[in-house]
């Protein structure tokens, strides 16, 4: 049994996401080395996390909700690393890639490196270019999906190895040293089907609804689980196809900016950089196909 790394996720009926997260992190490190905090308890969750480690818990709805996720999954980082090198953490449609040009997936990737340390992939999302991406996904992502965007909000430091408390939402933590291997990337999956995000985004609205909250800034929830900051939803994918489309996938540019910028988040004890959001759209390599 490999104690090099785990995975680590917290959801509460995302399916469609957490059928590719187990996919994928059970594929590179092992079901048993996957970790599925089941918010709400919910049966469907049990039933295809089985062989993982499942652990269930009330689904009440709360204000705090976010807050209070990310103290249990502090807590939870905390513990696993006294077993596991690497902790690798966040939302279950976030997915941490080793581009396929290194020669070794995520594990042999983690193997040959030093602990005490956090890992930052750069953000890429995946989005769904509609009118040329007519099939659904019913199996990998890339491949029906070929199409990213530079997402810095989830250059996530999110490989963890050092004893460091990570921010609500996962995108700083207190480590004072940005490590950004150049093979290292974070998928984010939330644009990556059009009828699925429509039918997430339905859910995340029902919750803050239930909260009763009519403000983010009254709750310690995400302001995109709201309905005021939802928008058209077929508007926002179009949106994608009208990017600027750049040859290549080089992202030495990009990785550059994130180390230039490094630096303390106030005086919180956290550290940021500056998070690059531009409309730029690439085209993923031959070489990414069926990796996700």
């Amino acid at each position: 049994m490999q104690s090099t790394a785990c995975a680590v996720t917290m959801v509460r009926d995302d399916l469609f996401f957490l059928r590719i997260w187990l996919d994928y992190y059970g594929g590179q490190f092992g079901l048993e080395n996957c970790y599925v905090i089941n918010h709400g308890r919910g049966e469907g969750v049990a039933e295809m996390a089985r062989g993982a480690n499942v652990i269930g818990l009330p689904g009440d709805h709360h204000k705090n909700f976010d807050a209070k996720r990310w103290r249990l999954l502090n807590g939870l980082l905390a513990g696993l690393r006294n077993y596991y090198t690497h902790v690798v953490i966040g939302d279950v449609d976030e997915i941490v890639v080793v581009d396929p040009a290194a020669g070794r997936g995520l594990l042999e990737f983690l193997e040959r490196r030093r602990s005490n340390r956090v890992f930052t992939p750069l953000g890429l999302e995946i989005v769904h270019i509609v009118d040329e991406e007519p099939d659904p996904i019913t199996g990998p992502v890339i491949g029906p999906r070929r199409h990213v965007r530079l997402a810095g909000h989830y250059s996530k430091p999110c490989v963890i190895s050092a004893a460091v408390k990570v921010a609500r939402g996962g995108h700083y933590t207190t480590f004072p040293e940005l490590i950004a291997p150049e093979y290292l990337y974070l998928f984010h999956l939330k644009y990556c089907d059009f009828p699925t995000y429509a039918e997430v985004m339905d859910r995340r609205n029902a919750v803050t609804e239930a909260v009763g909250v009519a403000d983010h800034k009254d709750a310690s929830i995400g302001k995109h689980w709201f309905a005021e900051a939802r928008g058209e939803d077929r508007a926002v994918f179009e949106e994608f196809a009208r990017y600027e489309r750049i040859d290549g996938f080089d992202m030495t540019d990009y990785r550059a900016e994130m180390a230039d910028t490094f630096r303390p988040r106030g005086d919180q004890g956290m550290y940021e950089f500056d998070r690059q959001k531009r409309p730029l759209l690439f085209t993923l390599p031959e070489r990414f196909v069926g990796v996700l």
